[in-house]
């Protein structure tokens, strides 16, 4: 393709940026709205103590497919008792798992990531449902999620210590790792699959147990992965699910048993939570830089690519574009 074809299509990338902006202000958002349909479409439970059980609140949010703006299935505002009981199960199934001898917790992990593969599709097509990305893009979820199993299943060494003699006349240090407790995970919504196996399985080989928060847009695969972790043999109590929106976040802020939080997400958020013991990956701001001597099909390419892969939302998503030298023929 020449060089004109390139700038042509680059002009009617341009040409057609107000349509693009006036489909974002259109009706057909995938924000989620409290429920009023008048069928009756599955709820998704909580996974409290090793049950997955049905919440008894009056407040229920409509998951919408996102393609076709169908309810695919209702989330719970989960009740405070019901918050308080999952936080209470992690907390009472602590210590007997934080004594699981390592070689243990890795076998689990070893049988999750094997039920993963076996699975694969299944929590991909529910994330094509709920979340909207392709069935390709949903698969690359599931296994960027499915290499941090497969990390954790090294975990024997990962959280061996260290020891030095003699650093002084008599004086020998060593450093142990120890689980803290209870420990919480804040999901956003692009990565369903990807960003709880960021944490739960890393968190659990340490010793941990977890109460997990998805994301009230796409909560269905949490659920899929928490189900072929209790079929791995992860013990009842270790991993809790509950769903909600601002109030079940800031239970979890203010719990004093949960001893971290890890968060992925927006800004706003993550400023509410710097006064915790927390891992935040929090907004991104991310360039590409072309210098004068890029070939403009495959800069073209990149570009598209990096900006509008997985529909924009994801935190590698890039935003601008620096241009060095002389950016003329790019804009003529």
């Amino acid at each position: 393709m020449s060089q004109l074809s390139s700038l042509q299509r680059l002009r009617a990338l341009k040409a057609m940026r107000p349509q693009i902006l006036a489909a974002r202000s259109s009706q057909l958002s995938t924000a989620t709205e409290r429920s009023s349909s008048p069928h009756q479409p599955p709820r998704v439970p909580n996974l409290i103590g090793g049950t997955f059980v049905n919440s008894k609140s009056s407040s229920f949010i409509d998951v919408l497919n996102p393609a076709t703006q169908e309810v695919v299935s209702q989330v719970p505002l989960t009740t405070t008792e019901e918050f308080k009981a999952a936080v209470a199960a992690a907390k009472d199934a602590f210590p007997t798992w934080r004594s699981t001898q390592v070689t243990t917790c890795q076998r689990v992990m070893l049988k999750l990531q094997e039920l993963i593969r076996r699975d694969m599709d299944k929590p991909a097509l529910n994330i094509t449902a709920e979340q909207g990305k392709t069935l390709k893009d949903a698969q690359g979820d599931v296994f960027r999620g499915l290499e941090v199993v497969e990390h954790a299943c090294g975990m024997g060494t990962l959280q061996m210590g260290e020891y030095v003699s003699n650093v002084a006349s008599g004086i020998d240090t060593y450093s142990i790792r120890e689980p803290l407790g209870v420990c919480a995970r804040i999901c956003p919504f692009n990565f369903p699959a990807m960003i709880p196996l960021w944490m739960f399985p890393i968190a659990v080989t340490c010793g941990n147990t977890f109460v997990l928060k998805p994301s009230e847009k796409d909560p269905g695969a949490s659920i899929i992965l928490a189900e072929l972790a209790m079929e791995a043999g992860l013990p009842k109590g270790v991993l809790n699910i509950v769903h909600g929106t601002t109030d079940i976040v800031n239970a979890i802020c203010d719990d004093e048993d949960i001893r971290a939080i890890s968060f992925v997400g927006s800004n706003t958020v993550s400023y509410s939570l710097f006064l915790f013991l927390i891992s935040s990956n929090m907004g991104a701001k991310n360039h590409a830089i072309v210098l004068p001597d890029a070939n403009m099909n495959a800069t073209l390419n990149a570009l598209v690519a990096a900006g509008f892969g997985a529909a924009g939302q994801r935190c590698m998503a890039l935003s601008t574009m620096v241009f060095v030298g002389d950016s003329k023929l790019w804009y003529g």
